[in-house]
This record gives structure tokens, C-alpha cells and sequence, in this order.
């Protein structure tokens, strides 16, 4: 037992000792130890810079996909991707498809087998007036009741339209967070009455804040009931949209067979026409994303490849020159007793200082253009602790392999040759 001990304490003194040893090279050597540091530090924050904002863009695009619903099929004119696969999109074809009908949505809502909850909306733009206020062209859309159970957004101060309101087509609109910021300022936007085509329009809820920048930005955005839009906006100069949400239970393929079957029938297909309208659903644009970002995460190891190379050259050729400069002293450490393997880690430890070093300066310059980019665009970027954990395995690395090679050098030293250099 105080054999296992003391060899153990005998580890840690040897850890010690070579850590101090590269401590003192390291600060002995301030303008090399900068010079050596710098292109780890352009290659970590190269790195882990893209990582951080492939990241970002993910989590972005995947929950504004999310906001268009899990588990809901869209029937518009233009469908989300070319259909058949083959890299064509053909927009002539799809430009000459009829535009999706409230008639259709009413035969949907009431004979729909395999749906929970059927919508139907439009969107379109105008300008907002409040007082001396007024905005750009925002989005507007035209919903019927059922449109909260398709789309992911929450009402924070205020309600959702009732079902008389809808039917009857009552002048009230639920308006985004940043939208209602823009156009009210400091009033409290809940029971305020904005101007919208020239029509008085009253708020009766306020979106939360979401943050996406991808699909539909809720935190632009003016909802108001169907019948009220129709007043001046018309549905034959707009694409509307079918929204179908799946009943529990039911797969997206027997809802998407329905459908289709129902739609072909509405429009008097024969068996071979092709279908005129497009059902668009979430798992179409996840599948164009994967592809996307595996090229933006291979263009982060690629840009950050070669500074990471160039870092390392550097770190490999000063620890060749500090095994040069104290080659006498190597012959000294062997001369009282020394072992190989001591003079090996000794420089091992130097090399992997570095490049930790310059790997921890890399993510500090990370952490801190995400902060900016945070605060300066609205865009949130988190530097995730997976990525710190990614940048100091690549650091301990490239110093490992940086060093090992002058290390092994350094132990394999005669100690006669090494005193007389």
C-alpha cells in the first residue's frame, strides 16, 4: 500500500515539476510564445466560430419549422421543394395550378376523416397607422379559428379570437411583440386601435417574443379573423394556404392519401392528370437542411484545418528550438538521475501549454463575438459548452502531436553529448 502511494506521489511530483518547467519556458519566452500561440487561436476560433453559428442557424431554422406545425400538411399552388427530386423546380408549371378555394376548405373541415383541425389562411401586406406612427408593408394574415392549433405561437398579455369574432368578422387583430414595439412605443398595445386600409382595427392580444428568423416571424406579423380581411383584401391575388392537422393516431401518410384523394376529386382529376396542388409539410424542409448543414460544418473544418496545420508547424518548430536552447540542461536533468520519460513530458507539457493557451484565447474571441452578435442583431448565439469541450480536445491534440516528435528528441538525448553541446 505505501508502495502504490508513493509511486503515486511520485506521478503527481513528476506532473508538477514538468508543468513548472513549461511554465517558466513558456514565460521565459514571451514574443516566441506569442507568435506560437496565434495560429492555434486563428484555428480555434475559425473552428468553433462556424460550429457556434451552424448551431445557431440549426436551432433558428428548426424551430421557425416548427412554428408551421409537427404534424400538419399545407395545400397550397407551390410546393416547398421540386417535387419529383430532380434538382427542377418547375415554377411555369406550378404558376398555372389554381389557387387553393374556401369552398375546398369547408369540404375538408366537415368531411376530412383523418384531420383534427382544419384552417384556411392568407396572407397579405399593408402599411399600419397609430397616432403619428406608421410602418412599412408588414404581414398581415387572414386565419379562421382553428389556425392556433396549427401554428406554434403564444399569446402573452390579451386572448385569441372567439368564435363569434371569427364568423362574424370583428374589426380585432392579435399583432406580434416586435411589431407592436415598433408601432405603439410605450402605450400598452392590448385595447389600442390602429388604422389598417383605412379600417379601425382594435388589439386584443400580443404575441410573445419568438426570435426566428426563418419560416414565419411571429414578431412581425398582424393576425386577424378571415371574414375581416376579405373586407380589403382580395383571395384571388393571394396564394391561401389549406392546413390540415393530423388527428392522434392517424400517420402523416393516411392523412396525406386522404387528402390527396379528396383534393383530386374536388378538381375533377382523371387517373392521368397530374395532381394541381402541392401538400407541403415540415419533414420536406428537414430534409433540405440536413445537406446544408454538413456543408457548413465541413467549410469549418476545412477554413480552420489549415490554420490549425499552420499553428501547429509553429508550436512543433519553437519546441525544436527550446530542445536546442536547453539541450545542456537536458544533460544536466540526465546526469542527476533523470529518466526518459520525465524529459518526455516535460516537453509534452510545454507544447500542450501552448496550444491550450491559444485554444482558450480562440474561444474567449468566440464568446465574445457572439455576445456582440446577441445583443447588436437580435440573432440569439450561444457558444455551447459542447463546442467549448470540442475546441480544448482539438488544442490538447494539435499540441500533443506539435510536441511529441522534439519531446522524443529531447529524452532519447545522451547525457554526455547533451552537457558538452
Amino acid at each position: 500500500m505505501r508502495r502504490k502511494l508513493r509511486n503515486v506521489y511520485v506521478l503527481f511530483k513528476l506532473l508538477g515539476e514538468s508543468f513548472s518547467f513549461a511554465y517558466s519556458s513558456v514565460k521565459a519566452n514571451k514574443l516566441r510564445t506569442f507568435l506560437s500561440l496565434l495560429g492555434v487561436t486563428i484555428g480555434i476560433f475559425s473552428i468553433i466560430s462556424v460550429f457556434t453559428m451552424v448551431d445557431a442557424l440549426e436551432k433558428n431554422i428548426r424551430e421557425g419549422i416548427e412554428s408551421l406545425g409537427a404534424n400538419v400538411i399545407y395545400i397550397e399552388r407551390w410546393p416547398w421543394t421540386d417535387e419529383d427530386g430532380d434538382g427542377d423546380f418547375r415554377w411555369w408549371e406550378f404558376r398555372q395550378r389554381p389557387a387553393t378555394k374556401y369552398e375546398e376548405f369547408t369540404y375538408l373541415q366537415n368531411h376530412c376523416r383523418s384531420a383534427e383541425s382544419v384552417a384556411f389562411v392568407y396572407a397579405f401586406s399593408r402599411q399600419l397607422k397609430y397616432k403619428t406612427n406608421t410602418t412599412s408593408r408588414v404581414r398581415i394574415q387572414g386565419i379562421t379559428y382553428d389556425w392556433d392549433k396549427m401554428a406554434s405561437f403564444e399569446v402573452e398579455a390579451g386572448r385569441y379570437f372567439s368564435p363569434m369574432e371569427i364568423n362574424n368578422g370583428a374589426n380585432v387583430a392579435i399583432i406580434g411583440r416586435t411589431l407592436a414595439d415598433e408601432l405603439f412605443g410605450d402605450d400598452y398595445p392590448v385595447g389600442r386601435e390602429f388604422s389598417v386600409a383605412g379600417r379601425r382595427t382594435r388589439v386584443i392580444g400580443l404575441l410573445k417574443k419568438q426570435g426566428n428568423m426563418f419560416a414565419v416571424n411571429y414578431d412581425h406579423i398582424v393576425m386577424i379573423p378571415l371574414n375581416y380581411a376579405r373586407a380589403f383584401a382580395e383571395l384571388r391575388r393571394s396564394d391561401p394556404s389549406i392546413a390540415v392537422k393530423a388527428r392522434p393516431g392517424v400517420g402523416m401518410d393516411d392523412l396525406r392519401g386522404e387528402l390527396r384523394m379528396m383534393m383530386r376529386a374536388l378538381r375533377r382529376l382523371n387517373p392521368a392528370q397530374k395532381d394541381n396542388f402541392a401538400l407541403n409539410e415540415m419533414s420536406i424542409i428537414s430534409r433540405q437542411l440536413n445537406p446544408m448543414l454538413g456543408v457548413l460544418n465541413l467549410a469549418g473544418w476545412i477554413i480552420g484545418g489549415f490554420s490549425i496545420l499552420i499553428g501547429g508547424f509553429g508550436v512543433a518548430n519553437i519546441m525544436f528550438v527550446s530542445v536546442k536552447e536547453r539541450t545542456s540542461i537536458i544533460g544536466i536533468q540526465k546526469s542527476l538521475g533523470a529518466k526518459n520519460y520525465f524529459i518526455l513530458t516535460q516537453f509534452l507539457f510545454e507544447s500542450v501549454l501552448l496550444t491550450m493557451v491559444g485554444g482558450l484565447l480562440g474561444l474567449a474571441l468566440v464568446f465574445a463575438a457572439t455576445t456582440f452578435v446577441t445583443f447588436a442583431f437580435d440573432f440569439a448565439i450561444t457558444l455551447t459548452v459542447f463546442n467549448i469541450l470540442i475546441g480544448i480536445l482539438i488544442s490538447t491534440v494539435v499540441g500533443i502531436l506539435a510536441g511529441i516528435i522534439p519531446a522524443y528528441t529531447a529524452s532519447r538525448l545522451s547525457p554526455v553529448v547533451a552537457m558538452g553541446h
